[in-house]
């Protein structure tokens, strides 16, 4: 048995392409019995007006007044009468006696009879008008007295029926029909075009459809993670997820604005107002580091811009984590190789018999290995920071740089607050430590010092080098994405400085630089409030 098919709803531009037929048709239809009831009610009052002229003529004229004074009136006013019936265009002219006798009539039959219709206030002097139905039918008319001496001598009736004043209009109306399909055709090709292009629009689907698609578009922006930006061709911002909102950091009122007015950093705002497209850019906002892609909208002429965000800050920050495990595995691999150099010189001391040497040999070696650690613990000795410089030595000596730390460092254990976690620490002084190598490499007593110490109210970190300095005009610059003095490698350079000033910035910190130490290099300082603990309120715990 085969199944009847469900017929498909009509598409929106089809629902809409009939409404509008329909309405178009109501109005002109409208407009048409507007305009025929109008022209027929002017048509009437036309016709009142003409008959009233033409009775008030026939009654000034002299001829009427003296044929009206002579024993047959109607001799003498019966042919004047149908001759003005025929040059005024009326229906009729009646000439009576102040009795409502007629005199005159169209149908000579009718003469000497009773006038069929209101006389009363023309024998009291007035001209009026009236639609009433006589012996020839419904008929607009006008009656007026004949004076004479101030003496009502007789009265005069002017009218045009009712049928001729239709005549009258048919043409009107024949051409009011056509104007009337006219407009009712050009509006439905009109309404045709418009939604022949809404379909084109709306891929030809219906209201329901297209409430579904709204719905799944609404759902599908809250639930997705990354940041969806949409710019229009003058670079406002059309559209943006909640995503978006976070990562960029903006409230609920930034659609409309320009992308120039949302206080984004200038690197990225640039990116956003580029029209070219941008692929995988990592840029940096005050909190967070993301990889930006644009893909511009264009159909012959710039519409606007497609954004997509995503948040890489937590990636980062384990890369670097990463990269930091991996300078420690390769210093411990070299001071693995390099002990098992000094284990083979002992072991061969002892086999040469030579044992007192093996052993003053060995402990020296004891001795500098251990004067180092005391020197970096003494120093420093909050936990991840003394391992992070211990590991630092280790890698700048294999690449001939010396890292020492000074004597005015002093950073005890359990002195930093919980709102200053290890990884930022690791981020800003790690990549401080860094760049200074990379700068003090090659220089004349290539050395790294690093100062770090606390006091009540700020914690302080500063790394100088033996390197060439920064120039007064890089100062600010070193500290932008894709900055660098030196050749980029295979992983890119210019993000190191960044994310230290994107740390310290996070904790409402300063990040300094001077262009020359007293050893020549730079000197990078670094300066974190440190947020008192709550005082326990009196009477609590101690």
């Amino acid at each position: 048995m085969r199944l009847p098919s469900l017929t498909r709803p009509r598409s929106l531009a089809g629902q809409l392409f009939a409404m509008q037929a329909v309405l178009i048709a109501v109005v002109v239809a409208g407009y048409a019995l507007f305009t025929y009831v109008s022209d027929r009610r002017q048509a009437e009052d036309a016709a009142a007006r003409q008959a009233t002229a033409v009775a008030r003529s026939i009654a000034d004229t002299p001829t009427v007044r003296d044929a009206i004074r002579t024993p047959d009136p109607t001799a003498l006013l019966e042919p004047y009468a149908l001759k003005v019936t025929r040059d005024a265009n009326v229906d009729f002219v009646t000439i009576m006696n102040p009795a409502g006798i007629r005199w005159t009539h169209p149908d000579r039959r009718q003469i000497g009879k009773r006038f069929l219709g209101t006389t009363a206030p023309a024998r009291r002097g007035r001209t009026f008008t009236e639609t009433y139905t006589g012996t020839l039918g419904p008929s607009v008319r006008a009656v007026t007295p004949v004076t004479d001496g101030g003496r009502i001598v007789g009265l005069v009736s002017a009218g045009i029926t009712v049928d001729r004043i239709s005549e009258r209009l048919q043409d009107q109306v024949t051409a009011l029909l056509g104007v009337a399909g006219g407009a009712l055709l050009l509006g439905a090709v009109g309404t045709y075009v418009v939604n022949a292009r809404l379909r084109r629009h709306t891929h030809n689907m219906n209201a329901t459809e297209l409430s579904r698609m709204h719905d799944y578009h609404q759902a599908a922006l809250h639930a997705v993670r990354e940041g969806l930006l949409m710019l229009d061709g003058r670079y406002r911002v059309a559209l943006i997820n909640d995503g978006g909102r976070e990562l960029l950091g903006v409230g609920e009122d930034v659609v409309g604005r320009s992308v120039a007015g949302l206080g984004l950093p200038a690197p990225l705002t640039g990116a956003l107002l580029s029209s070219r497209p941008r692929v995988d850019e990592v840029h940096l906002t005050a909190s967070r580091v993301l990889v930006v892609n644009t893909s511009p909208v264009s159909g012959g002429e710039h519409r606007g811009t497609v954004v997509t965000l995503r948040d890489v800050t937590e990636l980062q920050s384990l890369m670097g984590e990463l990269d930091t495990e991996r300078g420690f595995t390769q210093a411990l691999r070299s001071q693995a190789h390099e002990a098992a150099n000094r284990l083979h010189t002992v072991v061969s001391l002892i086999e040469l018999g030579r044992a007192e040497e093996a052993v003053e040999f060995a402990t020296a070696e004891l001795e500098l290995a251990q004067a180092l650690t005391d020197q970096v613990v003494a120093a420093v000795s909050e936990p991840v920071l003394a391992a992070l410089l211990l590991g630092k030595t280790s890698q700048a000596n294999e690449r001939g740089v010396e890292l020492v730390v000074s004597s005015d460092s002093r950073l005890d254990d359990g002195l930093l607050p919980d709102e200053l976690p290890a990884r930022d620490l690791v981020t800003i002084l790690g990549n401080l430590i860094d760049n200074a190598v990379d700068a003090a490499r090659g220089s004349a007593r290539a050395r790294v010092t690093v100062t770090a110490y606390a006091s009540a109210a700020e914690l302080v970190l500063r790394v100088t080098d033996t390197g060439p300095g920064v120039d007064p005009g890089h100062a600010d610059l070193v500290f932008q994405r894709g900055f660098s003095t030196k050749p980029a490698g295979p992983g890119g350079r210019g993000l190191g400085l960044a994310l230290v000033r994107q740390a310290v910035t996070r904790h409402e910190g300063t990040l300094t630089v001077a262009g020359a130490s007293p050893e020549g290099g730079a000197v990078f300082e670094v300066r974190l409030p440190l947020r008192p603990a709550p005082a326990l309120a009196e009477g609590g715990a101690a």
